[in-house]
Formats: C-alpha cells, sequence, structure tokens
C-alpha cells in the first residue's frame, strides 16, 4: 500500500506524517529548534535548521511505520507563513529568515501602505499592510542593510526554502504566497502593480503553483540525505491556516472552521476573492484550486485563559478552572472580559489595544472572572465572524472546531450559543501536516479533486449545538462591542 508524507515546518518544530489511501496515519516523526530574537520585537530563524529538522523528521516517520522511500507517492509541504527568507544567485541563504511574528516592520508598514495607495492595497492584495506580512520584511531589510540587499536574488517563504532543498527548485503555492501582500488575489498569483510600486524584482519570486500541483521532484542529494525514493513528486501544498482547513475538510464555499488555541482563528472557504473592505479580517488564496478564504485572527484566545489561570489560579487545571465557570449562569450580572492581552489583529488591528474585566463587583469572585473570560474570547471571535459574513460569506450554521480550548464542554457550549451554530470535531488531529497529505494525494490521483479526498478521509462528529443562552448572548454581546471603542482612548494615551 502506497503512502503520502506530509510535512509541517512550523515556528517550532517540523513534523513529518505518512498517511496511506483510508486516511491512516501510518508514521511520524518531529524535530524542534529554536527561534531567536536578538533584539526586541525581533523573531528570526536560521533555514538550515527547517531543513535539518525535515531531515531528521522524514527519518523518524518511514522508520515509525516500517516503510522505505520508494513506499511514498508524493510529499506535500505546509509551514509557518509571512517569513522571509532571501538567497543569493547561488542559491545560499544571505541572513537569517525574518519569522511571521517579527514585529520590527512598523515603518515599512506605512512606507508600504503610502507607496501603493491604502485602499488600493486592500483592493489588490485583500488585505492591509501589518508587520506579519512578508513584503514591510522586505523593505526594512533594504532600509536596514543595504550590503544584504544587494546580493539578493530569490525570495521564498519557509516551507518553499525545504521544497528548494528537497528538489532543487524555486516555488511556491497560492495559498501561502498570497500571505506576503505581494499578490494580485483574484488572479492568484504576483501582483505586478505591487511589486512595481514596492520597487521589488520579479525576477526574485518564483513561480507560484496550486495546492495539489506537482512543483518538482527529490533530488538525488535530497534522497541520500532524508531517505526518500530519487523523483518523488512534491506539490504545492499550502501554509498552514490553509493545509489545517484541507485537513478538516473545510474546502468548499459555506465550510468554516474554528480552531481554539493560544489565537484564536476562524477560516472560511469561499469561491470568490472577498475581501473586508478595511483590512479588518485576512483575505487569502486557499490551497484549494479556484477557492479563496477568509480569516479572522484573535491573538489571545486559549492564551487568555493561560493567563487567567497563571495570574490568579497558579497550579489549578485548566479543566477544572473552566469547569467553575459553569457554575456561574450565562450572561449574568454584566461583568465583561476584553481578551486584548497582545494587542488585536480582528476586528481591531491594535497593538495597543490592552486586556480589562469591566464590571467587576463585591458579588463576583473567580467562578464569574473565569466565565467572563470564557465569554470574551468568545464574543471576540464573534466580531471577526461578522466582519467575514459583512465581506459577503453566508453565515455559518456549522463549524468545524479544533483545539486545546475545545477540551472543555463549558467552553464548547459557551461557542456554540454565542456563535449560534453547531460545533463538530474531525477525525484527525494531525491538522496542517494531515491537510499536505490530503493535497499530496490529490496531485497524484488517489482523488479526483481536494473536495473528494476531504470527503473520503475527514470524519465529524458533533459536540455542542446552540442553547436556549443563545438569546441572553445576543443582548450581552450588543454590550460588549461598546467596550474598545469606549477604552481605546486609554489603551492609546500611553
Amino acid at each position: 500500500m502506497g503512502l503520502v508524507l506530509g510535512i509541517d515546518v512550523s515556528t517550532t518544530a517540523t513534523k513529518a506524517i505518512l498517511v496511506d489511501p483510508e486516511g491512516t496515519l501510518r508514521g511520524s516523526g518531529s524535530a524542534a529548534y529554536d527561534v531567536s530574537m536578538p533584539r526586541p520585537l525581533w523573531s528570526e530563524q536560521e533555514p538550515a535548521d527547517w531543513w535539518d529538522a525535515a531531515r531528521s523528521a522524514i527519518r523518524a516517520a518511514l522508520t515509525s511505520a516500517d516503510a522505505s522511500g520508494a513506499d511514498v507517492e508524493a510529499v506535500g509541504l505546509t509551514g509557518q507563513m509571512h517569513g522571509a527568507v532571501m538567497l543569493d544567485a547561488a542559491g545560499a541563504v544571505l541572513r537569517p529568515a525574518i519569522l511571521w511574528n517579527d514585529q520590527r516592520t512598523a515603518a515599512e508598514c506605512d512606507e508600504v501602505r503610502a507607496l501603493v495607495g491604502p485602499e488600493r492595497l486592500i483592493a489588490i492584495t485583500g488585505n492591509d499592510a501589518i508587520t506579519g506580512f512578508t513584503a514591510p520584511k522586505l523593505l526594512w531589510v533594504r532600509n536596514h542593510e543595504p550590503e544584504t540587499w544587494a546580493r539578493v536574488a530569490h525570495v521564498l517563504l519557509p516551507k518553499d526554502y525545504v521544497r528548494y532543498r528537497l528538489t532543487g527548485e524555486y516555488a511556491t503555492d497560492a495559498a501561502d504566497g498570497s500571505g506576503t501582500i505581494l499578490f494580485d488575489l483574484a488572479r492568484r498569483t504576483w501582483s505586478p502593480e505591487v511589486l512595481r510600486a514596492l520597487a521589488l524584482d520579479p525576477a526574485w519570486f518564483p513561480p507560484v503553483f496550486e495546492g495539489p500541483q506537482a512543483t518538482g521532484r527529490v533530488s538525488a542529494a535530497a534522497a541520500d540525505a532524508t531517505g526518500l525514493a530519487e523523483g518523488t513528486p512534491v506539490v504545492g501544498g499550502g501554509g498552514d491556516q490553509a493545509a489545517n482547513a484541507v485537513g478538516v475538510g473545510v474546502v468548499a464555499e459555506g465550510s468554516v472552521a474554528l480552531s481554539l488555541g493560544t489565537s484564536g482563528v476562524i477560516f472560511a472557504a469561499n469561491t470568490a476573492p472577498l475581501h473586508e473592505p478595511h483590512g479588518r479580517v485576512h483575505a487569502f488564496c486557499h490551497a484549494v484550486p479556484a477557492t479563496w478564504h477568509l480569516m479572522s485572527v484573535m491573538l489571545s484566545a486559549a492564551g487568555s485563559l493561560r493567563w487567567f489561570r497563571d495570574a490568579l489560579a497558579p497550579g489549578e487545571e485548566f479543566g477544572a478552572l473552566a469547569g467553575s465557570a459553569g457554575q456561574v449562569e450565562a450572561a449574568t450580572d454584566a461583568l465583561f472580559f476584553l481578551p486584548y492581552l497582545s494587542g488585536e489583529r480582528s476586528p481591531h488591528p491594535d497593538p495597543l489595544a490592552r486586556g480589562a474585566f469591566v464590571g467587576l463587583s463585591l458579588q463576583h469572585d473567580r467562578r464569574h472572572m473565569a466565565r467572563a473570560v470564557l465569554e470574551g474570547v468568545a464574543f471576540g471571535l464573534r466580531d471577526g465572524l461578522e466582519l467575514m459574513i459583512a465581506a459577503g460569506m453566508p453565515r455559518p450554521v456549522q463549524l468545524r472546531a479544533s483545539g486545546g480550548g475545545l477540551a472543555s464542554g463549558t467552553w464548547r457550549q459557551i461557542l456554540a450559543d454565542v456563535l449560534d451554530a453547531e460545533l463538530l470535531t474531525t477525525s484527525t488531529t494531525e491538522g496542517a501536516s494531515f491537510g499536505a497529505a490530503i493535497l499530496a494525494a490529490v496531485g497524484i490521483g488517489w482523488f479526483e479533486d481536494v473536495a473528494a479526498a476531504a470527503a473520503s478521509l475527514v470524519r465529524t462528529s458533533p459536540v455542542s449545538e446552540p442553547g436556549p443562552a443563545r438569546m441572553a448572548y445576543a443582548d450581552a454581546y450588543a454590550a460588549y462591542r461598546e467596550l474598545y471603542p469606549a477604552l481605546a482612548p486609554v489603551f492609546h494615551r500611553r
């Protein structure tokens, strides 16, 4: 029985999984690495670390599956988005990669808006300029490291550097490429207008492929390094959010995913390149051909509960803490929590936004505060969802949910009530790497298309549906929405 390999080049480790035609995980391997933060606001990694980790993870996956490289019929790639890997004409790395969570480029974001025009930038790329994206990182190197800039010949995204080491080819996919804000969202390729406005050489940017398309084949050198067979096809894959959506079956119009990890993400597949006029939610190409997606991102979702536990209930188990919130009725006592502990992205792209409890009284105890945290995160997620609906996506009746926060039954019910949608869980917890494997399976003809593959390999189970509390939450949400505008002047006074 043949296998496909999914590789996820994340911020903390590279993971490799082997999947058979039934969707069963046959083997896995992982290798970790560090993030370098040499100065305040900086976040960098050495691309060589990704390749070393990929080699180790692939060999470990083959060993755990008792498989050889000849058993692997195709490779799919995914990984952290928005990074900037700069190479010279010989393919040598010029400096450490600047990562998605690097915050040094505020001035360059203003420069991008000024050069392209803020409205025009959103109209072409679907997004405003924020520090996480690739384009301002390139301008920062031009402004601050002219000697490095003079030698740039190729620009790649993190997973595409691993692709280069596997195949010797420079290539990217539409989903990851659109996260650079150098893309024409509707045309699904590099924007000549944006590149011209930013004075970036189009020759630096690799050819663009769709997620299931073959981009190259494993080279003899890579085969020797990884244990894969020379000539194994490597498909386009996708950025981690798009690949994760494939992995949970969010591949068609109207399907929506909710991820509740440290951050919170709502991801909706669309058959048209929709975008929010002010860029308050992200609009990218999907890893599924002829499909796009809207995505809202809040920075402190389960991270808010972790902060609450560490600050006010050290040593308490998360399950017990969230369970105590279940002892309090929904939306009672006008107690609210704003989850902006790390600033925010959707719906308020404001790095100065801060968290707050509003409405505390002598009648409140830790249970009430815990419930307010869970409800505040749910309200923040709804903020992003409402922007996506206003941009043109249908209101969802189901959400495919994943992430550690979903372990709490209390939180699941709050989310179902606040978002007014049924929550489903999926049959796999492998997320992005599983999605990359699905794209590889489609690329070699195991399935007719991504929708057919997801229908065959991804199974769901309902876990929560909206209950009577959704009516109380409708009123509470209206009050919650008034809090950020009221408090923003205080946040910005610093």
